[in-house]
């Protein structure tokens, strides 16, 4: 028989009150545990895709905390000390400083996007509710701030994220896929080449009959 996890949800008895899901705004003390938090969500993720989920490193995920325009929202279960992050979810509402996203793109279009920078949901606690309850979070902010579009970035093998978001009416914006090429093993230095014979130049017809 297995083993529960000790932190998974708890099956509620029949007349017992459900779990009550809760949303705030990340403080500084709240750094450590939601870094631990990231790493254990994208954990296997990581391994799947070629690009990193963000943030790459705890210094990078400081950094953010510090940066203007930015909202980082935990979502807990439980309260107190016995509380746990079951989903965290990082925005902006401008193009951040480090991003390759092209703001002419949507100025153009007169969009007023809310860029989601991260949507992460507890492993055992997905199928519970937790992902729809933060970005109904995340489409009330964006609303409350007058934006038009929710934009975010999912990695195209990424099949359950692909899912959750298309069955809520997102669309594919725009594309950077990564390519590769296989190539054949050969050796690195390329084989020796005969050098082309330089060409003699043509004799007028003048100096020969001369």
């Amino acid at each position: 028989m297995a083993r529960r996890n000790p932190k998974a949800p708890v099956p509620a008895e029949p007349d017992a009150p459900a779990p009550v899901i809760r949303v705030r705004r990340m403080h500084r003390r709240d750094i450590r545990k939601v870094w631990e938090f990231l790493k254990l969500v994208f954990r296997d993720v990581n391994r799947e895709t070629v690009e990193y989920q963000r943030p790459r490193t705890r210094n990078q995920f400081e950094e953010v905390y510090e940066e203007e325009g930015i909202e980082q929202l935990v979502f807990e279960v439980g309260s107190g000390k016995g509380s746990q992050i079951v989903a965290y979810s990082e925005c902006a509402f401008e193009v951040m400083k480090d991003s390759w996203v092209n703001s002419r793109y949507f100025e153009k279009r007169d969009m007023r996007p809310m860029f989601v920078e991260e949507l992460a949901v507890h492993p055992d606690y997905q199928g519970h509710g937790v992902g729809s309850f933060a970005l109904e979070q995340l489409e009330h902010l964006a609303k409350v701030r007058g934006c038009t579009h929710l934009v975010l970035e999912v990695a195209e093998n990424n099949e359950l994220a692909l899912k959750f978001y298309r069955v809520r009416h997102f669309y594919k914006l725009d594309a950077m896929i990564f390519m590769a090429k296989k190539l054949s093993s050969e050796e690195e230095l390329l084989p020796p080449r005969k050098l082309r014979q330089r060409r003699k130049p043509k004799v007028p017809e003048s100096a020969q009959n001369g």
